[in-house]
């Protein structure tokens, strides 16, 4: 008789541990649980979900691998909730992007349809500390007043982006602009043989720019930002190709690797996570 085969496309069945980890999140949810809050203790989960000790440290450490939980050990040991953090976001984006041809040219067609929005909306929502933080990110990245080399003006560059972003209500566009960034930071280099004198001249071309839009911002006018941001991108587009700027071997790194926080001002005055400082980065635009 015949065996039947298996379609390659056919859709496993979870494991126990895997059905038990969307459990928990479910209960998270439900019981709208937040970063800092403790999951109930191993045994705790055991009885409620009628399953063996070691699914459910399975589930756990799936959570863990995730993000989503941290796991101490001991008597009173468990689960505690966290947030993900964009780092571990890019890692998991970077995975899915691993086998495919991502170029420059697809990361700065996504920003410069994203970054303009991004920008306009955080304009009523910007702080005195904000405005701060971009003036003074603007005296960083800026070749004529900036102590910085000029790959660290580079990345400073990205910074001010950052803050925006920050400000931003939008969750989701403010998630998927600091990915863009954090792509850039880490991923992006140049050739080289890129002359300093291309390196300064981008510099100042974005302290310019950067300068404009926070004067428009100041001015609550978010239809003069959005535009000066549209120009801005496409400028910085052109400038990254003529500086040969390119995409650093796979799109995939190390945790190891992964910024660490910055020592800029940016948001640091804000308290949501969501405006956590971002880190050292590589060769960036």
């Amino acid at each position: 008789m015949a065996t039947k085969k298996t379609s390659p496309l056919a859709i496993r069945p979870l494991k126990r541990s895997d059905l038990v980890a969307q459990e928990i999140k479910r209960m998270i949810t439900e019981k709208n649980l937040s970063p800092g809050d403790r999951l109930p203790r191993e045994s705790e989960l055991q009885a409620q979900f009628e399953v063996s000790k070691g699914t459910i440290r399975e589930a756990l450490k799936s959570l863990e691998v995730q993000g989503l939980v941290t796991i101490s050990t001991g008597p009173s040991g468990g689960g505690t909730i966290v947030e993900v953090p964009l780092d571990r976001t890019l890692q998991f984006l970077q995975n899915y992007l691993f086998f495919k041809e991502v170029t420059i040219d697809n990361i700065y067609a996504v920003r410069m349809l994203l970054e303009p929005e991004l920008a306009a909306g955080a304009v009523a929502h910007l702080t005195e500390e904000d405005f701060e933080a971009l003036e003074h990110s603007i005296s960083c990245c800026d070749p004529a007043s900036s102590g910085h080399d000029l790959i660290m003006q580079r990345r400073e560059d990205v910074n001010f982006h950052d803050i925006l972003a920050a400000a931003n209500p939008n969750p989701f566009l403010r998630f998927t602009c600091e990915l863009i960034n954090e792509m850039i930071r880490q991923l992006i280099v140049f050739g080289n043989r890129t002359p300093q004198t291309e390196h300064r001249r981008f510099g100042e071309e974005n302290a310019s720019y950067h300068r404009e839009i926070v004067a428009a911002a100041r001015a609550r006018d978010a239809q003069s930002v959005h535009a000066l941001m549209t120009r801005h991108m496409q400028d910085a587009t052109h400038a990254v190709k003529r500086m040969k700027g390119r995409i650093q071997g796979r799109l995939i790194l190390d945790a190891d690797s992964l910024r660490s926080p910055r020592v800029s001002m940016a948001v640091e005055a804000r308290e949501a996570p969501a405006k956590a400082g971002r880190g050292k980065g590589r060769q960036t635009s």
